[in-house]
């Protein structure tokens, strides 16, 4: 997976199809807030007001920030909380990650930090590279949580665009490996090492490659998109048509996600990629209604498909034809004549 396309947080307003520019995903690098500190220690004043000004959902005092928690099922997902301005926001978004610590009372129902408790975080950015020091506090997890405290750090940190990769310490010390279950750690961490990794069913992973695709978690009213890290044949050397397929397939048996794509959803043609968008041509499957009378396409099936693609290096937008026509709509009744583009935030509560 690119490290350039950083997962955001994501609203019901990913359907509209008003093409999003400038700020957050596609200013700069995609997928980055646009945020340039100094190579320092903390963030600076103007560079955390542009963080907040460019996402658009800031209040008087407060920015929203991504912070990377696990739901009650286990899995790493990015929310979007408004915590108070700051000259520090990297090293606040980690106390933010603390278990029992500021953001507790502020978290959506069910998730809930990776660090332990009464963990105290430092922060020091430079060439791109985050080093984080943790308290010994930090020592005291459960192995099971060793693999989401590596993601939901790294992902945390590297949505700003002064952040590329992640290095780990305690007390001073660089971590060779993790303290519990001693994962190794040959580099720093990038996005790179995938997310709510899904290896299972998978022979041979040397003949797989990663690819990150969305799928739906939470309840009927209150869903939210989590992006999962599944391992796809070699052999399939075209990775949109594959996260098509993996979305189609959806997330296997027994598994607390789902996909609002059905099975028999089909790509008729090869996508087609030119100037950042895919045009994607499917049959009549798509259509919420079985009989395709109504020509209206599911939000969370919209979402989960843009979320997936604009993964993918390159891919900006996404257009939607059905047997080569453009005359579909979404739940809301809006026209999907034009592309959609990832939005700059995703969960943020509001859908």
């Amino acid at each position: 997976m690119s490290k350039n396309k950083k997962l955001t947080i994501l609203s019901a307003a990913l359907v509209s199809t008003v093409m999003l520019s400038g700020c957050g995903l596609f200013g700069g690098e995609n997928g980055k807030e646009n945020v340039d500190p100094p190579q320092t220690t903390t963030y600076s004043d103007n560079a955390a007001e542009e963080t907040a000004a460019k996402a658009g959902e800031e209040t008087a005092g407060s920015m929203p920030i991504e912070l990377y928690l696990v739901d009650k099922d286990g899995f790493v997902v990015p929310q979007t909380l408004n915590i108070p301005k700051t000259n520090s926001v990297a090293k606040e978004s980690l106390e933010y990650l603390v278990k029992d610590g500021p953001v507790t009372e502020m978290l959506p129902n069910g998730f809930q930090g990776v660090l332990p408790a009464g963990t105290e975080v430092s922060v020091n950015i430079k060439d791109k590279v985050a080093t984080v020091d943790f308290s010994k506090e930090f020592n005291d997890y459960d192995a099971s949580d060793e693999s989401k405290i590596m993601q939901s750090v790294t992902w945390t940190l590297t949505q700003f665009d002064s952040i590329d990769s992640v290095k780990l310490q305690v007390n001073g010390k660089e971590l060779a490996q993790m303290p519990v279950n001693k994962t190794p750690i040959q580099s720093a961490l990038t996005r790179e090492m995938g997310i709510n990794l899904d290896t299972k069913d998978v022979a041979d992973i040397t003949n797989t490659k990663p690819l990150t695709v969305y799928y739906v978690g939470g309840e009927a009213g209150e869903y939210y998109y989590v992006p999962v890290t599944k391992r796809v044949s070699n052999a399939k050397d075209n990775n949109i048509a594959a996260a098509v397929g993996e979305l189609a397939e959806g997330p296997g048996t027994g598994s607390a996600l789902a996909t609002f794509m059905e099975q028999d959803v089909k790509l008729l043609d090869d996508p087609v990629v030119a100037d950042g968008k895919v045009t994607l041509n499917f049959n009549e499957s798509i259509y919420n209604s079985a009989d395709g009378e109504e020509k209206t396409v599911s939000d969370d099936l919209l979402n989960s498909l843009v979320l997936s693609l604009t993964e993918q290096e390159g891919i900006e937008s996404v257009a939607i034809t059905v047997n080569g026509e453009q005359d579909l709509v979404n739940e809301e009744g809006k026209s999907l004549t034009e592309p959609v583009s990832r939005p700059e935030k995703v969960n943020t509560g509001s859908f």
